[in-house]
């Protein structure tokens, strides 16, 4: 199989609508919930997302590694080789699933080079799909339905529509908006969050805390595709496997490239 982002946009949404339906059969029943090392929760619906993209991917295109949240640690001495592999969370907002709210997702990237050229964001519970590569665009899909083209806000309008976490938020976030001035919140839970900025429904989203690379990447090649960005604090794309840990930066993704949203940030979030 070519690795044509372009070309591999309509099998991985297959892939990823599988983990979907994987996810949905446990959502429906009683599940047990678990803690990882880091006290985060797992389900057996991680697990089952897991495997069902795990064994997708590696049909698809066995040539290329992946890294998925659930595959367990690989040292950067090994990964500091691929100069292209999938990026994977299987479930990205396990305690939205856990709440049974509905704002959780499938996300698979397609990393080359550092940076996601290939996004797929599935969101089980309203069928629906986000997704984006180089050269194509961006585009959501509800259900069967012909997909949608997606654009960011290319102007924000006042009030400012933000986006933020439902299960996170902090002092420097307040600090954040206070500076702002006039805005509107728009809780949401998961990757959703970057979705909203790339289908023009938000305006910026400022992370101010802690995610990990699998948690942003699939959605970060949506909003690029759909012509936003998403950069950490200094004002530069955030970018992937650089480093032998996983975590993200603080960063900030948006629509509106003619205002200096970095501007709101007090000394202690830079």
């Amino acid at each position: 199989m070519s690795s044509n982002p372009n070309e591999l946009i309509e099998p991985v949404l297959e892939i990823a609508r599988e983990a979907g339906r994987q996810i949905l059969e446990i959502y429906g029943r009683d599940f047990d919930v678990e803690s990882k090392a880091d006290e985060s929760p797992l389900t057996e619906a991680d697990m089952a997302s897991h495997r069902a993209i795990v064994a997708g991917l590696t049909k698809l295109t066995p040539e290329i590694p992946l890294l998925s949240e659930e595959s367990g640690e690989i040292p950067f001495d090994e990964r500091r080789s691929w100069n292209e592999y999938w990026l994977i969370d299987p479930l990205d907002g396990t305690k939205e699933f856990i709440k049974r709210n509905g704002e959780f997702t499938v996300n698979i990237a397609l990393i080359r080079h550092g940076r996601p050229v290939l996004g797929v964001v599935h969101v089980p519970v309203k069928d629906t799909d986000y997704f984006g590569a180089e050269g194509l665009g961006a585009f959501r899909r509800i259900g069967d339905a012909a997909p949608d083209p997606i654009k960011v806000t290319s102007k924000a309008g006042s009030p400012v529509r933000v986006v933020g976490s439902r299960s996170h938020r902090g002092e420097s976030l307040d600090a954040y908006l206070e500076r702002m001035g006039a805005h509107e919140m728009v809780p949401m839970g998961s990757s959703l969050k970057l979705c909203l900025v790339a289908s023009g429904d938000a305006d910026v989203y400022p992370r101010l805390g802690l995610t990990c690379e699998w948690d942003t990447a699939a959605a970060q090649g949506v909003v690029e595709a759909a012509g936003g960005r998403v950069v950490d604090l200094d004002g530069k794309p955030l970018r992937y496997n650089t480093k032998d840990e996983y975590l993200n930066p603080f960063f900030i993704v948006f629509g509106d490239s003619s205002r200096d949203w970095t501007a709101y940030l007090d000394d202690s979030s830079s």
